[in-house]
């Protein structure tokens, strides 16, 4: 299972100036990706510029929206375009998954209603698909052609409608920050229809979970998921964040066995020593059980 580190881009407080330093000293200690996460109405950076700034200061790791909110922003073409923008800066690194985002108050802020979602959802990426291959021109040509396959997509969802679109429209499954067993059924359900679509290879599975690790670390994850997903979402979230090295170990084993492929460990505070302490952590992890370090 390849292990990666999400940027602070949606941890209140954070500098903004410093994600591209996070980026840097992210890849120099090996994670295999970084991710980062979508919110309108909320202190954050918008996902693909933060991604844009990671690319800026990486060469190698793989650059992730897990997920990118597409369900309120109107225009696809201008979307497709951001998107096509930020895998050219990195070089091709860029896996985009989509959701179409949960919070109400996201939707309203950008005056669309949250009904026949679904239609919407998969009409936006046939669009953003056409852009990618070449096929919209204008008076000087068309907008150059990403490479076949590019950028590789992800689909969110945690309902059989979503994990059906997954399957039959994407490259894999990104699976929600929480809950062992909507993992389990997630995996199943989309290499069943995956199966039945007559698609060569499996899906890939990414799953994340929020971690902090060090001084009051409990206490610094309990504040920020409070705050990121209210009371209602709270228990849940809680009981799979990871705040100490036995945790962390634990939740990778049972997520490996689960048939995750890619695991996205989301920092709960935004002071960069964050990344020191979860890379120590991995590779105490990787020593103990006399394997090579998972990212």
């Amino acid at each position: 299972m390849r292990i990666g580190i999400g940027l602070p881009a949606a941890v209140p407080g954070t500098d903004a100036a410093g994600i591209g330093r996070w980026a840097a000293e992210s890849e120099e200690r090996g994670f295999r990706s970084l991710g980062v996460l979508d919110r309108l109405v909320y202190d954050n950076l918008d996902p693909l510029v933060a991604l844009a700034a990671a690319a800026a200061c990486t060469e190698r790791v793989e650059l992730l929206t897990t997920v990118l909110n597409i369900g309120y922003r109107r225009n696809p073409v201008v979307l497709a375009k951001q998107i096509d923008s930020v895998e050219r800066l990195s070089g091709g690194r860029l896996t985009v998954g989509l959701g179409m985002g949960g919070w109400p108050e996201d939707y309203h802020a950008s005056g669309v209603e949250m009904t026949k979602r679904g239609a919407l959802f998969e009409s936006t990426l046939d669009t953003m698909r056409q852009v990618w291959r070449g096929e919209l021109s204008g008076a000087c040509g068309p907008i150059p052609a990403l490479p076949p396959g590019r950028p590789q997509v992800l689909l969110a969802g945690v309902v059989p409608a979503g994990f059906v679109r997954a399957a039959r429209l994407a490259d894999g499954w990104v699976a929600p920050s929480f809950g062992l067993e909507v993992l389990n059924e997630g995996v199943a359900t989309v290499r069943r229809e995956w199966s039945r679509a007559g698609r060569e290879g499996r899906p890939r599975i990414v799953v994340e979970r929020y971690f902090c690790l060090g001084s009051r670390a409990a206490e610094t994850a309990e504040s920020y998921v409070a705050h990121y997903y209210g009371a209602e979402f709270l228990p849940r979230v809680r009981l799979d964040a990871i705040t100490d090295e036995s945790r962390l170990c634990e939740e990778i084993g049972r997520l490996s066995e689960a048939g995750a492929d890619d695991l996205v460990l989301f920092p709960c505070s935004g002071s960069p020593e964050q990344i020191g302490l979860l890379a120590d952590a991995l590779d105490k992890t990787a020593g103990e059980s006399e394997k090579e370090a998972p990212r």
